[in-house]
């Protein structure tokens, strides 16, 4: 009985497959809490789409494939800013005409390239078959981008909650803004080969949301998040293994039923506060 709930520890593709959810559960789950606040959910998915043509470019001229991804969705973010910025169409609709454009655009770039790639890890990753490098790679990038999101956190609060007093009291919101996006861009990036890009826009949204229903206090929104996000990977990579599916849509998927779960004791709570106070 021991040997068989065990059995998924015992293979290598499993263990790289629950460490490198391990390590890309903590930027993608602190980030999530940020982009939650600020309403940038959308923006996440606009990245995520984006990164496509830079992949598909990056493979064309022979660059690691990760320097691709991250141009395009750094790209991806200035124009959305730009656009929004100089134009009376609002910024969802923007990013919603960007990130479709360009995920067009790296459909119809991969059609026309003869790659041993398969579209469907590039869209939907290939977490059973990451290698060393790839936990090199979501590694790195993870702890730089908890560093940084750990030493700004208060600059960053400020600046979700309230821009203009974080202008006023002299952070450098700009300094702020981008430096945000291009963790999110990196993240990204560093989700590329464990989720792929559609499913990578679930990390960055989902815990945040759940931690946001369950607390009031940001400062216990991060470490919910990181721990809600680090138990549904575990639990999503195990469960594939017996119920043969991919991880990534069962880590999904696992996420949004704890979303629905915190949503009705959200509701339960409001509920009973209010007949409390009637």
């Amino acid at each position: 009985m021991i040997d068989t709930l065990l059995q998924p520890f015992q293979f290598a593709f499993m263990q790289n497959a629950f460490l490198i959810m391990i390590m890309i559960a903590v930027p993608t789950s602190l980030l999530s809490c940020y982009l939650v606040l600020k309403g940038w959910s959308l923006m996440g998915d606009a990245i995520s789409h984006a990164v496509l043509p830079g992949v598909v470019g990056a493979y064309l001229l022979g660059i690691p494939l990760i320097v691709g991804a991250f141009c395009a969705g750094m790209f991806c973010a200035l124009a959305t800013g730009f656009l929004s910025e100089n134009s009376r169409v609002k910024q969802d609709t923007v990013m919603g005409i960007v990130f479709s454009g360009m995920f067009g655009f790296g459909i119809v770039m991969y059609t026309k390239v003869t790659t041993d790639v398969h579209l469907d890890h590039i869209l939907f990753g290939n977490m059973l078959g990451v290698g060393a490098t790839d936990l090199w790679t979501a590694g790195l990038i993870a702890l730089f981008v908890a560093i940084m999101i750990i030493a700004k956190r208060r600059d960053l609060m400020l600046h979700a909650f309230d821009p203009v007093q974080a202008q006023a009291v002299g952070l450098r919101v700009g300094w702020l803004h981008y430096g945000l996006l291009a963790m999110i861009s990196l993240t990204i990036v560093a989700t590329l080969s464990a989720v792929g890009i559609i499913l990578s826009i679930g990390l960055l949204i989902a815990p945040g949301a759940i931690a946001f229903l369950l607390t009031q206090q940001f400062s216990r929104m991060l470490p919910i998040a990181v721990a809600v996000t680090m138990l549904s990977s575990v639990l999503g990579v195990y469960a594939s293994f017996y119920i043969d599916s991919a991880p990534a849509p069962t880590i999904i998927l696992i996420l949004t039923l704890v979303f629905i779960a915190a949503f009705v004791r959200s509701n339960i709570m409001t509920r009973r506060a209010s007949e409390r106070q009637a």
